[in-house]
């Protein structure tokens, strides 16, 4: 028999209210109909709240555990490619080898964005964020590739995922280079997905570029790490975006710019802020001291997480891969990292921070590893919205081919009540 929840009201007859059981996570309490009995429940941020259903990624935060599909997050990025990931998130399964190389070269056919963005890029100031860029662009592709816009054809809807994945690292590099004054680089088909992000970010004209493994190693299990993360506010602007019908370069857009806010996407941009703010290794004990005092307004960036209250599961494999790239590149010398690393040690040791579980999570070492491949702070958003795009594609893709309604939140109106407009002259 189906559990159901009473909700009893001022004295009235129980309302029933259905409890659903997914396949992971707590039971849900199935509250839709309580509108049309003349209520409905006030949650701000959502946070007891299941907006839709998801077969794609669950998150235990008390637990540490992130899975993809049922894969956990670690094994997928020591095991996996990204683009494995990215067919994973769209079709539900890990590809075989033929299925593989199929993607894999589909999605290299697609890096090449078309010539005339070349001459849009042109409308933005040089110093223009690269955020703001990127939100312009990526909504502006739907002008240059409207030959596949229904939404409710499986294939138009392909074609589009296919296209925004190939295409959100060539127009990532662009709008570095446009940044620099440089020639743009056009994508190079022997370069596998990571590889072609550096080539295209530090590669001209006037010479070879050779691809450092180990960088590019780093650079594809930071795109898996940051693939998807359930319904965070990016992914719901996209499902939000997505219910009204709008085309999906318009919905990646506009997870763009949920994403670019600093409580969101930021997160690595802001640790190396701190560190700026620290500025010296020697004054890291003063602003630990700073941290655990509750009246002062400092904050550590890049520890502890909103979601997980135990260990961030994807810091273990970017500590790893932190610790490669930096003996890779022997920048040991370089005083903002070598502050980190003592952050690092302190937390990893104190007891103030063992006991609240304030460890490093995943924006802590991606910001460090970003700073030692060379790539500005103001780009680092920008890498974490080419990781997600293929999640907020999954989620937009999974509500578009399924029953959907359009996104209405209720709000708890706390204005004036009805009234009549009094003549000029008596106000």
């Amino acid at each position: 028999m189906a559990k159901k929840a009473l909700l009893s009201i001022d004295g009235q007859d129980p309302i029933e209210l259905p409890i659903l059981a997914g396949t992971e996570g707590p039971e849900v309490i199935d509250v839709s109909s309580l509108t049309g009995k003349g209520y409905f429940t006030f949650d701000p941020g959502f946070v007891s709240t299941a907006s839709c259903e998801s077969e794609i990624t669950y998150i235990d935060g008390n637990a540490g555990i992130l899975l993809h599909r049922g894969y956990p997050i670690d094994q997928l990025a020591e095991k996996a490619s990204f683009l494995e990931v990215c067919y994973l998130l769209l079709h539900g399964e890990l590809p075989n080898a033929t299925q593989k190389a199929h993607f894999d070269r589909t999605i290299t056919l697609h890096t090449m964005v078309h010539e005339q963005l070349r001459v849009f890029f042109n409308g933005f100031r040089r110093d223009a964020h690269p955020m703001a860029i990127m939100t312009g662009v990526v909504g502006a592709l739907s002008a240059f590739y409207h030959d596949s816009l229904d939404i409710n054809d499986a294939r138009h809807r392909e074609i589009s995922a296919h296209r925004l994945i190939a295409k959100m690292p060539t127009l990532a590099a662009m709008s570095y280079k446009y940044s620099l004054g440089q020639p743009f680089m056009y994508p190079r088909n022997d370069l596998n997905y990571a590889e072609n992000f550096l080539y295209m970010m530090f590669g001209n004209p006037a010479e070879d570029y050779v691809v450092n493994p180990v960088i590019a190693r780093a650079m594809d299990r930071i795109f898996t790490l940051h693939a998807d993360h359930e319904q965070n506010a990016s992914t719901s602007t996209v499902r939000l975006a997505g219910s009204t019908g709008a085309n999906p370069f318009a919905c990646i857009a506009s997870g763009i710019a949920a994403l670019w806010g600093p409580s969101h996407g930021g997160a690595n941009e802001a640790v190396l802020n701190m560190l700026d703010e620290i500025g010296d290794v020697s004054r890291v004990g003063e602003f630990v001291k700073k941290a655990k005092d509750k009246n002062d307004p400092f904050r550590l960036m890049g520890f502890g997480h909103r979601v997980y209250k135990n260990y961030d599961p994807r810091a273990k494999v970017m500590k790893e891969t932190c610790d490669e790239v930096l003996a890779e590149l022997g920048v040991g010398d370089d005083p903002q990292l070598k502050l980190a690393m003592e952050l690092e040690r302190i937390a990893l040791e104190d007891e103030y921070f063992v006991e609240k579980k304030l460890y490093p999570n995943v924006d802590f070492y991606s910001g460090i590893i970003l700073k030692a491949i060379g790539i500005p702070v103001n780009m680092f958003t920008v890498i974490f919205a080419t990781g997600r795009t293929p999640g907020w594609i999954a989620h937009w893709n999974e509500m578009i081919s399924g029953s959907y309604k359009i996104g209405r939140p209720r709000q708890l109106y706390l204005g004036k009540s009805a009234r009549d407009i009094r003549p000029l002259a008596e106000r």
